[in-house]
């Protein structure tokens, strides 16, 4: 599979679930959740999904529980959906990279503000 096929692929997951949350799930546990990235190996028999959740660390610890738990159903409509001759295994990921980068931004003006202070 081409480059280009695998990205559109990774792409039209992505689109597919997040109408899927949005409209389809309706375990109360899943929060506000947003899909960042999507990796389907090369042999597009497994699919990592990369999640970010809006919340503190228990509501993103259940929003990820009711992902799991509603694994079957997503694969099943990815599947039904998206027209795969053999649907993938899905794998839900925690997306940390908006804490990780509000983080650095936050070490950012820390040095900035004791530069300040010091002249």
């Amino acid at each position: 599979m081409t480059e280009h096929r695998v990205e559109r692929l990774q792409e039209l997951i992505k689109e597919e679930l997040g109408s899927i949350l949005q409209r389809e799930i309706k375990d109360p546990r899943v929060g506000f959740a947003s899909i960042t990235a999507v990796r389907v190996s090369n042999d597009k028999s497994h699919v990592k999904i990369y999640v970010s959740v809006l919340g503190d660390e228990q509501q993103k610890q259940d929003t990820m529980a009711g992902l799991e738990s509603a694994k079957g159903f997503i694969r099943r409509e990815i599947g039904r959906r998206v027209r795969l001759r053999h649907t993938p295994e899905i794998h839900f990921y925690p997306d940390t990279s908006l804490e990780e980068g509000m983080r650095v931004i936050s070490l950012l003006n820390q040095i900035n503000t004791q530069k300040e202070d010091q002249t």
